[in-house]
């Protein structure tokens, strides 16, 4: 079982991304979970050259999204998704083990 899942939204949104910066084939999508927001933890995306060894790498057609050891504790079963609807656009991180959000829906306990 892969640690997190990309939904065809957001491998689209990523490979268009990639391919505007001209880094497709360099690079990968990085999600992280650090410390920080009102409920303790929050998620980082970026682009990143460099992976290593123990990350958990996920092949989403042409694009890559990597994470971390660290992180892949607080993510396995995770869905990266993204949404443009009228209410909200970007991408969508929806987290079996986040017990708690908040309000604003940047950070979660677990």
């Amino acid at each position: 079982m892969s640690v997190i899942q990309v939904s065809e939204a957001a491998r689209d949104r990523v490979h268009g991304l990639l391919e505007k910066e001209g880094k497709l084939e360099s690079h990968a999508l990085r999600l992280r979970v650090v410390g920080g927001g009102c409920s303790g933890l929050r998620y980082e995306l970026s682009f990143d050259e460099d992976l290593n060894d123990a990350d958990s790498t996920v092949e989403a057609g042409p694009v890559r999204v990597a994470v971390d050891e660290k992180s892949a504790l607080y993510l396995v079963g995770t869905t990266l998704d993204f949404v443009d609807t009228l209410q909200e656009s970007g991408f969508k991180i929806v987290n079996p083990n986040a017990r708690n959000t908040c309000g604003c829906g940047e950070s979660f306990s677990a």
